[in-house]
């Protein structure tokens, strides 16, 4: 019995939101439109592996799956991730690291650089312990803190695009 109210407030918290103008970003008409228009933004390498892991990243959120189009706009990406310790003991040890993860960028159109559309920073930021393992539990870990800052930044930045290309329809 419970349940059911659960679902009628629920949808009845749906249809408020319609009513006051609120739309998925990338659902519906418009949504389609602003899905077509992220296919047309390219993404061209940023440096370390890391910047690797991000731009792979990016390139398949923006990838809407409407198949190939022709890429209008390069988003440019200055990608870089500092550790700090945290959880210093009596001893001056550190028993975890903290990751943060930072992303400058920038839209434009291709071919004309100087002009930019939109610009931005996007900071992600994971923690790590610190413990005697082995290599490859160490290795494995960190590559796992890539791909979730990575993971993070591409979907800021994506949204901040969305919404730039849902407000900019002739852009």
């Amino acid at each position: 019995m419970l349940s059911n109210r659960l679902k009628v407030l629920g949808f009845l918290a749906l249809g408020a939101l319609s009513g006051c103008g609120f739309a998925p970003l990338y659902g519906g008409t418009a949504g389609g439109q602003t899905s077509a228009r992220l296919d047309e933004v390219y993404v061209p390498v940023i440096p370390d592996r890391t910047g690797q892991v991000l731009r792979e990243s990016l390139e398949t959120r923006l990838s809407q799956g409407s198949g190939p189009t022709a890429q209008l706009y390069q988003l440019s990406v200055r990608y870089t991730v500092n550790q700090e310790n945290a959880g210093i003991q009596a001893d001056s040890a550190s028993t975890r690291t903290r990751i943060i993860g930072t992303a400058n960028w920038q839209l434009t159109p291709i071919g004309n650089p100087a002009h930019v559309l939109l610009k931005g920073t996007s900071t992600a930021m994971n923690a790590q312990d610190i413990v005697n393992e082995q290599y490859f539990a160490v290795t494995l870990g960190e590559e796992t803190i890539d791909r979730q800052l990575a993971d993070d930044l591409s979907a800021q930045i994506t949204d901040q695009l969305a919404a730039w290309f849902r407000a900019h329809p002739n852009a």
